[in-house]
């Protein structure tokens, strides 16, 4: 059984990059070495082999050894939540086996997606992989596997251990809906990093993301400004990280934002392809100098991987 309930997981929660080498294999060094630049930068716990992770580029046994690499070098300093989401029911409960035999503390998975499942499908699924083990579930609601409606919500919280869910739909007014209806006590990590701000503002308990990884320390500050009720400041770190974001979305953003770590001392090494890669030194010096511009125009301050070029 797991030592913790999806309440006890909080904070800001990067959803972790998995890094590859030039040849594309998963590289466990790089892997550790960002483990421990993140706990060191203060997170509150890790999101694992989720989209940001790149899960759907590797085989289950990848998956399953990501999840072993950074559960031993957590070593317990923090929650880990592992994404096991995959199309059938069957891997995913695997997964989740796996994860719970490793010592992952709870776990989240992506509706099944392709085929246009029904309701009744994607509740069976989640009853599934929540039955296979003693660990919570955070259920997953993402354009990219297709958004949920209120009604499935409500139907997928009824299921005994789904916790909470990991909420990237903008549609925020319903995260207040969700604490109204459902109860307060069901877990909302708002997923949407330019609208973590408004996520916390309608409800949600906690932020997971993809840009925790490089910025980090501009959510942390966020969280603290929304829990100290400084709206102003609160709004002015979240106008920092979306310059950020929508900076990067145009510049291959899953590479961008490897790179900008490696340039904090945490190289995330690759991206599998078809993703696109900075493998070329003057490409690089150039999103460097990019950001560079970014920084000045914008008069960006506290950003650790700015203040690195």
């Amino acid at each position: 059984m797991s030592a913790r309930k999806l309440s006890e997981i909080g904070g800001v929660l990067p959803a972790l990059v998995t890094p590859f080498d030039q040849d594309e294999a998963f590289d466990e060094g790089r892997m550790r070495s960002i483990v421990d630049f993140l706990v060191g930068r203060g997170v509150n716990g890790l999101y694992i082999a989720g989209s940001t992770g790149e899960a759907f580029m590797m085989s289950p046994e990848e998956r399953k050894r990501v999840l072993e690499v950074v559960v031993d070098e957590v070593k317990g300093r923090i929650p880990v939540i592992a994404h096991v989401g995959a199309i059938s029911t069957y891997h995913s409960a695997d997964l989740a086996r796996h994860a719970e035999k490793v010592g992952a503390d709870a776990l989240s998975a992506v509706p099944p997606f392709y085929w246009g499942f029904t309701h009744d499908q994607i509740v069976g699924y989640y009853r599934d992989i929540t039955a296979a083990t003693g660990l919570p579930m955070c259920a997953y609601n993402v354009p990219l596997a297709g958004l949920f409606g209120f009604d499935l919500i409500k139907r997928l919280a009824e299921i005994p251990g789904v916790e909470g869910i990991k909420y990237t739909a903008p549609t925020h007014s319903e995260i207040m809906r969700i604490k109204a209806e459902i109860g307060s006590d069901f877990v909302i990590y708002s997923g949407a990093d330019e609208m973590a701000m408004s996520g916390m503002a309608f409800g949600a308990d906690a932020i997971i993301g993809s840009f925790y990884n490089t910025i980090p320390e501009v959510y942390l500050a966020l969280l603290e400004a929304m829990a100290a009720g400084d709206l102003k400041h609160a709004e002015e770190l979240q106008a920092t990280a979306n310059a950020i974001i929508y900076f990067t979305l145009a510049r291959s953003p899953n590479a961008a934002i490897k790179r900008t770590m490696a340039w904090q001392g945490a190289d995330a090494g690759y991206c599998r392809k078809p993703f696109t890669n900075y493998y070329d030194a003057a490409a690089e010096d150039q999103l460097k100098a990019e950001y560079a511009a970014l920084k000045s125009e914008r008069k960006l301050t506290g950003v650790n991987f700015l203040d690195a070029l």
